[in-house]
């Protein structure tokens, strides 16, 4: 809206637009509310009653005023932290601008009708998937620090710290004190979740509280801090009464420890188990390398029992002997060759030399050539007054043909 158009409008006076509130919420008649009490008035003299009646799942509260006959009939023994349903008519006091309700009945639930809201809200987030097996995550072995959410000075703190330094003494707590029955219960704890959830040193985040009736338990079984905790990026551990208890915060929790106590024993380990754990891993191993150290010496005493390793010449002096052998052999056939080549060329030499022009010339006969060094065969190859050379067996004459002779 421009300025020009707001400045054309006429504004209303408060009263006017409180006296329109009035009236619209007046419309409304008469309905059923549902609560948790915050806190009951009683002022002496009076028939009033006053009560604050707040809502499980929300910070928010409404003033409900009532007669004192109303609340003895149908609540009479009313307390702080009780659930009730009240038929009223809400009103607007236009001169305060506050809301209240105006009652003219008041019902406390019953732990009948408790849990069968319980079971029908435990319904609802098992649909939605806040009670799924697969989106819960592991607690780490050891955590760095641990952040506690629980009552002040109170036996579930208590028994925590105490049973889990006893397993782990150097264990470290981050511990935030919260009302853990009540309205302000659940407020209260959601915001504590928050703040350890961002805090970036906290591994593992306990939610804890002692044993209690189905009613004080009740902030445990809320939806907004079951939905909290849904939302967190730290594991979360429901230590939550006793084993009977169960509040559907322990359907929604990373792991359900049936007691604090039980807590402590999950979240960190026993030291003493760990040192006899390390002790008997150590044995264990040590076993291991003598057995390995063993079997590996066994195997290097067999590989030095061997002959090729025992007495490593032996293998030299059988190739040696079976060298010898073969040399001797080769010898042998060498010579054995050698002699028989002999033989042969002497038989071969004692033919040459019977088929030796030599061996005829010993026999008296001669061989004549001419002076280029052909051998005469016939009178007719040879001239008168030509040249000749005689070989002879024990040397060579030289000689002249005086005439040409013929052949007989």
């Amino acid at each position: 809206m421009t300025d020009e158009a707001s400045s054309s409008e006429k504004p209303w006076p408060v009263r006017v637009v409180s006296q329109k509130i009035s009236q619209w919420i007046g419309r409304l008649g008469w309905i059923w509310v549902d609560g948790q009490v915050a806190q009951v008035t009683r002022r002496p003299g009076t028939n009033t009653v006053f009560l604050t009646l707040r809502d499980p799942s929300a910070d928010l509260s409404l003033t409900v005023t009532t007669n004192r006959d109303v609340m003895d009939l149908g609540a009479p023994n009313l307390t702080d932290g009780a659930r009730i349903v009240v038929h009223a008519r809400p009103e607007f006091y236009a001169a305060r601008g506050s809301l209240s309700l105006r009652a003219d009945e008041i019902r406390q639930v019953g732990v009948g009708e408790l849990l069968a809201r319980l079971e029908q809200l435990k319904k609802l987030l098992a649909a939605e998937g806040l009670f799924a097996r697969e989106r819960k995550r592991r607690l780490p072995f050891l955590p760095r620090r641990i952040g506690l959410v629980t009552g002040r000075a109170s036996a579930a703190e208590r028994d925590v710290l105490t049973n889990a330094r006893r397993r782990w003494p150097t264990v470290d707590f981050r511990v935030i004190n919260v009302a853990v029955q009540g309205p302000s219960a659940v407020p209260q704890i959601v915001d504590a979740l928050n703040v350890l959830d961002r805090d970036e040193t906290i591994d593992v985040i306990v939610i804890a509280r002692g044993g209690g009736s189905i009613e004080d338990l009740l902030p445990f079984s809320d939806e907004a801090l079951c939905r909290a905790v849904f939302a967190c990026r730290t594991p979360v551990v429901s230590a939550i009464g006793h084993e009977t208890d169960v509040p559907l915060l322990d359907f929604v929790a990373d792991l359900r420890a049936s007691t604090p106590t039980d807590a402590a024993k999950r979240i960190v380990p026993d030291l003493a188990d760990e040192v006899r754990l390390i002790a008997q891993a150590k044995q264990r191993l040590d076993r291991s390398l003598r057995g390995l150290l063993d079997r590996e010496q066994h195997r290097l005493d067999a590989l030095r029992s061997r002959p090729s390793i025992a007495r490593p010449l032996t293998m030299v002096d059988n190739r040696a002997t079976d060298v010898t052998a073969l040399q001797a052999r080769a010898t042998r056939n060498l010579v054995h060759r050698l002699d028989r080549a002999g033989t042969e060329l002497e038989h071969t030499l004692a033919r040459l030399r019977t088929l030796s022009p030599s061996a005829t010339l010993q026999r008296g006969y001669a061989i004549v050539q001419r002076e280029d060094g052909a051998v005469v065969r016939a009178p007719a190859e040879v001239k008168a007054d030509e040249q000749l050379r005689i070989r002879l067996a024990e040397g060579e004459l030289t000689a002249a043909t005086t005439a040409t002779a013929t052949a007989d």
